[in-house]
């Protein structure tokens, strides 16, 4: 079990208001709380008329008390016959345990002795994370040359700890997020985080599982007995039977998800970057700079020309080949709206629809939307699983591609603009849809996906084949130079997709692709990234070749 320790061995107590009204009768003192306190009563006296002595030790100890409930521990100590240790361990107490709020209630004086009153009263606090707990104890008052102090010793604080100890709280036995070797999950935004104070999951898988890392119980915390020098637990005083928290099991490799983290230091554009294994679905890497929001998985984005491998697939459906005449002009007129490639760039003469595809041209398939109906591009991104719900074991955003609702609609929608978007975690899955040639939904934690998506549509061999060399032939002779030469064989796609209503657009960067020696797809994405080849490719290398070095 471990403890959070700052100032004084735990956490600074928060400052509490302190104030309270007054209510005094020939048989009770009552006070009642401000914000922050239940509220505190002390009662005098036992049999009807008040004795002297009682009054006088009770207004000491009602001043003891007040200050303990409000936390303000050298006041508490001003009280007591030692105020110093009185002082110290009060502050420990409050620091360790912060209450939201503290109660406590008083009974009966008892006079033992001339110059000696005995008061039994109840502690009350509300912890975060543990619930309410209250215990019971006794305060001795004396009289020393005409003043009445409060005779301070540890057991009157609690009476289970004895000098040298405090009263902290600690975590439950809360369960680890494991990569796929078993061991913890090094990525913050996939585990997310952990509230301290309650020590429920706020974020992340930590949150989507709170209840089993946890093990189900509402209190999340303990309160213990420590030793104040070592900070051991002692005792624990609640939370005995509490269950024990299973762990999350994911499906990441650490190898791949640090070549991944990596390959995204120093880029200063928000970015993401997931891996998958395309034989099983399953999510070797999913990194995101900065850490915090889980863009890879959730994230919404127009994918640009990366998109374009679904329009390929739906020309290809229609019967065209790879070495089919392709037109790349530098621009295109759809309706009174003009496209362009990207710095208004032109093939030769003689092109053909692979070297369109390689290149990224816009123009060629804003050209060839007539060969495509209302639905074709939503049919056929339905057998790359896209636009449909995906139970990964995990949030995710799991892309759309609306049926196209005019001309220019569908002509920005075969470049992946207009209102077609995805995730980073959607374009790796496509890349690795080509290389399978079937769609494997993607998996995070597999013990907790219950019913696996399937896609609702096929796409015939000759089909994937096609797509695969126009792939292999963007980083061999197009856009994806950035990867040629690296080890593994890679296919890939580029795209820049705009977005915003600035003129120039602003654009996000993407690279996606697979690699032939290995089960391995992937997607990059940089927002407001500048250009999928030059700015996205760099980062693609980057990252593969962290994972051959």
């Amino acid at each position: 079990m471990t403890h959070s320790r700052t100032q004084g061995g735990y956490p600074p107590p928060r400052r509490r208001s302190t104030g309270r009204t007054v209510v005094a009768t020939c048989a009770a003192l009552a006070v009642v709380a401000g914000a922050g306190y239940w509220g505190y009563t002390a009662l005098a006296g036992g049999s009807g008329s008040e004795d002297p002595q009682v009054a006088e030790a009770t207004k000491e100890l009602e001043s003891f008390f007040t200050a303990w409930e409000a936390g303000d521990a050298k006041r508490a100590g001003t009280s007591t016959d030692t105020p110093d240790n009185a002082e110290s361990l009060i502050k420990s107490v409050m620091t360790n345990l912060e209450p939201s709020r503290t109660q406590i209630k008083a009974g009966t004086g008892d006079k033992k002795t001339e110059g000696e009153v005995e008061v039994p009263f109840t502690v009350k606090m509300a912890l975060p994370g543990a619930g309410d707990y209250s215990w019971d104890s006794k305060a001795k008052v004396i009289e020393k040359a005409g003043k009445w102090k409060v005779e301070f010793h540890t057991e009157m604080i609690h009476p289970a700890m004895v000098p040298g100890q405090t009263l902290a709280l600690d975590s439950r036995d809360r369960a680890a997020i494991l990569d796929a070797n078993g061991d913890d999950l090094q990525s913050a935004s996939l585990v997310g985080m952990v509230d301290e104070k309650t020590g429920k999951g706020t974020s992340g898988l930590q949150a989507r599982y709170d209840k089993q890392l946890s093990g189900g119980s509402a209190a999340t915390k303990s309160v213990v007995i420590v030793d104040r020098q070592s900070g051991q637990v002692v005792k624990k005083l609640t939370g005995t039977e509490a269950g024990k928290g299973k762990p999350v099991r994911t499906t990441i490799d650490p190898k791949v998800q640090e070549a991944a983290a990596t390959a995204l230091e120093g880029v200063k554009k928000n970015a993401a970057i997931v891996a998958i294994d395309p034989t099983n679905g399953n999510i070797l890497a999913a990194a995101n700079m900065p850490s915090g929001m889980n863009r890879a998985l959730e994230g919404r984005y127009p994918p640009g020309s990366t998109f374009k491998v679904v329009t390929a697939a739906a020309l290809l459906k229609q019967g065209m080949s790879p070495s089919d005449p392709a037109n790349c002009p530098k621009f295109a007129n759809v309706d009174g709206q003009r496209f362009e490639n990207q710095d208004q760039f032109v093939l030769p003469a003689g092109s053909t629809f692979r070297d369109s595809f390689a290149h990224s041209c816009n123009t060629f398939f804003v050209n060839s939307r007539a060969k495509l109906g209302e639905s074709t591009l939503h049919d056929t991104a339905e057998a790359f699983g896209i636009g449909g719900t995906w139970d990964v074991g995990a949030v995710t955003y799991d892309g759309s591609v609306p049926a196209s609702t005019s001309d220019n609609d569908k002509a920005a929608s075969t470049i992946g603009q207009a209102r077609v978007q995805a995730s980073p975690l959607v374009m790796a899955s496509l890349a690795a849809t080509v290389k399978a040639g079937t769609f494997k939904q993607p998996v995070l934690v597999p013990d907790a996906v219950k019913k696996r998506y399937e896609a609702p549509a096929k796409l015939d061999s000759n089909v994937w084949e096609s797509l695969r060399a126009m792939m292999r032939a963007t980083v061999t002779d197009g856009a994806g130079r950035a990867l040629k030469g690296i080890p593994g064989e890679p296919h890939a796609k580029t795209g820049t997709a705009e977005f915003g209503t600035e003129t120039p657009p602003r654009t996000h960067a993407w690279m996606i692709g697979y690699q032939q020696d290995q089960n391995l797809a992937w997607s990059v994405m940089l927002e407001d990234g500048g250009s999928g080849g030059s700015d996205a490719g760099p980062v693609a290398a980057k990252f593969l070749k962290n994972l051959t070095g």
